[in-house]
This record gives C-alpha cells, sequence and structure tokens, in this order.
C-alpha cells in the first residue's frame, strides 16, 4: 500500500468518525440546531436553580399570544427548581419602548405586577389603546392597580431600584444577544425564539429539554460536592 493511500484511507477514517459523532450528538440532543448557545454565559442570580427569562415588550402582539397561548400555563406549572422572570427587553434607555418598559419596573417596585401585568397587555392588543406614554400608564395603575398619582409620579420620577433594574435591563439584553421579542433565555446559555424553533410549540419543547438538562447539571454539581 503507497503513501496516497494511506492518506486517503486516515481520511476516509476520519470522516466517517466524524459523521457518526454528529449523529451520535444529534440523537443525544434532538433540539440541536433549534437555539443559539450564549458565548460567554451570562451570570444568574440563583446558580442553585434553572433561571428562565423571558424578554418582552408591551407593545409586541406576538409576545402578549405567546403568553396566553404557551407561557402561561407551563409557568403556573413550572417545576420548583425553575425561576422564572418576565424582563422587558431595552436597547435605549431614552427610546421610543422606554415609559412601557419602566413601567413593568415601577409596577414591581409598588407591588402591584401581578394587578396590572396582563391587563396592561390586554389594554393595548384587545383594545387597541395606545399606552406608551407616562400620562397613560399613571392612569392605568391608578385604575387597575389602586395607587395614587403621587405614588406613580415619585417612583417613576425618582426611583433608584427602577433606574437600577432599568440600566440592568439594557445590559443584559444586549449580552444575551437580543434582536428581537419574544425572546426566551434558558439559564444564562441559551437563547430561543420561535423563528429559530420553527414554531411556539416547538420552543416550549425545546424551554423543557434545556431546563431538564441543565437541572441535571445542577444536580451533579450538587452530588460532588457532597463527595
Amino acid at each position: 500500500m503507497n503513501l496516497s493511500t494511506i492518506t486517503k484511507s486516515i481520511l476516509a477514517a476520519l470522516i466517517a468518525s466524524n459523521f457518526f459523532l454528529i449523529q451520535g450528538a444529534m440523537a443525544a440532543n434532538p433540539y440541536a440546531g433549534l437555539y443559539d448557545v450564549i458565548d460567554p454565559p451570562v451570570k444568574t442570580a440563583t446558580p442553585d436553580k434553572v433561571e428562565v427569562v423571558k424578554l418582552f415588550w408591551y407593545t409586541c402582539p406576538h409576545c402578549y399570544s405567546f403568553e396566553k397561548r404557551y407561557l402561561k400555563a407551563w409557568r403556573e406549572n413550572k417545576p420548583d427548581y425553575v425561576v422564572f422572570t418576565h424582563m422587558p427587553a431595552v436597547f435605549d434607555l431614552n427610546g421610543r419602548g422606554t415609559p412601557l418598559a419602566k413601567a413593568y419596573y415601577v409596577a414591581k417596585e409598588l407591588k402591584i405586577l401581578e394587578k396590572i401585568h396582563t391587563p396592561l397587555f390586554k389594554k393595548i392588543h384587545d383594545k387597541h389603546r395606545q399606552m406608551n406614554s407616562k400620562k397613560a400608564i399613571r392612569r392605568f395603575f391608578v385604575k387597575y392597580g389602586g395607587v395614587s398619582e403621587q405614588d406613580f409620579d415619585e417612583t417613576y420620577n425618582n426611583s433608584f431600584s427602577v433606574d437600577r433594574n432599568m440600566r440592568q435591563a439594557k445590559e443584559k439584553t444586549k449580552k444575551y444577544g437580543v434582536g428581537s421579542v419574544p425572546t426566551v433565555i434558558v439559564n444564562g446559555k441559551y437563547r430561543l425564539n420561535s423563528r429559530k424553533a420553527k414554531g411556539y410549540k416547538n420552543l416550549m419543547a425545546v424551554i423543557k429539554y434545556l431546563v431538564e438538562e441543565e437541572y441535571k447539571l445542577i444536580s451533579a454539581k450538587k452530588e460532588s460536592a457532597k463527595e
């Protein structure tokens, strides 16, 4: 056997080996290619649990539909080892979407988020009302959240916590590599959207799969620490 023949045989063996490795990886991960890996990963606030973050805009009809048709049921029945949070996508602290992004954190600070979150979506998409102004949001918070105009104005204008949360949201939106909403981030490592996942039903399946894989890793680390 000459050198050329040996070289061809080695190349053929390497190609075959890589093919089977790829096939094996795809079999091990049925959702490979349906999400993006965040590099470097973003540190989570709860390392002992799996963090799932949904980035959204109140004015986004797809965010509202995804929440109603798929995400709400999963959130209400998610495993105890999952921490879920919404996060408005913030690209510019003084942009057109700033008032409604800020509204989310104002509601959180005033402890009325559960009262206004879904009704605000409904007001915009079902009632077709323009809500992207401080004045409109103030009226809405007074009516649906039961807060005074004074408390709203003080929190909207002067809250250090709201300002900090807005800046952190802007930083994380960039670190996550988000370009559209809705986008879901699993444990600071994986970025998912319906386009990449080929539909919202698939998106939910990928979220569940990655959550379970991350939980296995966390559990393994806990067991290893006991030894």
